[in-house]
């Protein structure tokens, strides 16, 4: 096949394949049958003079062409979607635009909540999905079907872009009854007592705080598991256990559940939370504006709707 005749059908055919690794699924995905799509599979393998998909067992891998491929098609079918879908400008006021999110509930909870209040006083009309930051997070927005990840640095992507939004530290908190600790916090009686840890991301990766005192070598006593940043402080009220939370959080239940915040006797470096977004978006006027909209100040008492 010579290369004038390879259409961009084809490409959405082999970003199919290299996705699903499956001929039956990918042609579901793209809304082919399984012999058009065994009829693409066959024009592809002649094309790049390469098998591609290749059985081994029950299954079929890609062969190191096929993996070799798999990012730069992806990224190119994004780049011509994100082209065509592109309007020479964006009205907040008159979009209907949906925005698809993965953040953890500590983000939703001392931030995206002031994002949403500002956005709907500019654009009524946009509204957004929200999802759990998890194992697979990652891969969603490569693949594009995520628009945004707000997340510490170490769970984002490696090569797309990113930017910070705002710090946090961690304090240790407990019910304000717990007569095991007072106004100070010995890294002794920390280890010690029973603790309520956060797993807020699906999968294996631990939290931020986890993370660091592991690197450290610091055992801590869990008694209690949670996928919840916001179940945190509410399950130690009435128990002698504590739980190392963002300061922010810590402020917010503070105002409404009995709870006292100390300082930890260890030092966890700041948490930066970042947003990011798919490279092949960064001129995206909607995202331009989602961008700016979400950097600005929690206290800005008037958003700036145009940009």
């Amino acid at each position: 096949m010579e290369s004038s005749q390879f259409n961009l059908n084809l490409l959405v055919a082999l970003d199919a394949l290299l996705t699903e690794k499956n001929v039956t699924h990918a042609g579901a995905r793209i809304h082919l049958s399984q012999s058009a799509m065994s009829g693409a599979l066959g024009r592809l393998r002649e094309f790049f003079d390469d098998e591609l998909l290749v059985q081994v067992g029950r299954n079929m891998i890609l062969t190191p062409l096929a993996e070799d491929l798999a990012g730069p098609v992806r990224d190119i079918l994004l780049q011509v979607r994100a082209t065509i879908s592109t309007r020479p400008n964006f009205e907040p006021a008159k979009s209907t635009r949906k925005f698809s999110l993965a953040l953890s509930d500590y983000v939703t909870a001392v931030y995206m909540q002031h994002v949403l209040q500002r956005v709907q006083r500019c654009a009524p009309s946009v509204t957004f999905e929200l999802h759990s930051m998890g194992d697979r997070s990652v891969e969603a927005l490569e693949a594009g079907t995520l628009d945004f990840l707000i997340a510490p640095e170490a769970y984002l992507a490696p090569d797309h872009p990113r930017e910070p939004l705002f710090t946090d530290t961690h304090v240790c908190i407990a019910w304000e009854h717990n007569k095991k600790i007072g106004s100070r916090l010995s890294l002794k009686q920390y280890l010690s007592l029973g603790h309520v840890i956060v797993h807020a991301f699906e999968g294996s990766t631990p939290s931020y705080d986890e993370w660091f005192l592991k690197r450290f070598k610091y055992q801590r006593q869990v008694e209690v598991v949670t996928q919840s940043f916001d179940a945190a402080p509410q399950l130690i009220v009435g128990t002698n256990r504590i739980a190392t939370v963002g300061s922010r959080l810590a402020k917010k239940y503070a105002a409404f559940l009995p709870l006292k915040i100390t300082r930890l006797p260890v030092k966890i470096p700041p948490m930066v939370e970042f947003l990011q977004w798919h490279k092949s978006r960064s001129q995206v006027p909607s995202y331009i504006w989602l961008r700016n909209m979400l950097k600005e100040k929690n206290t800005t008492p008037e958003p700036v709707c145009e940009r």
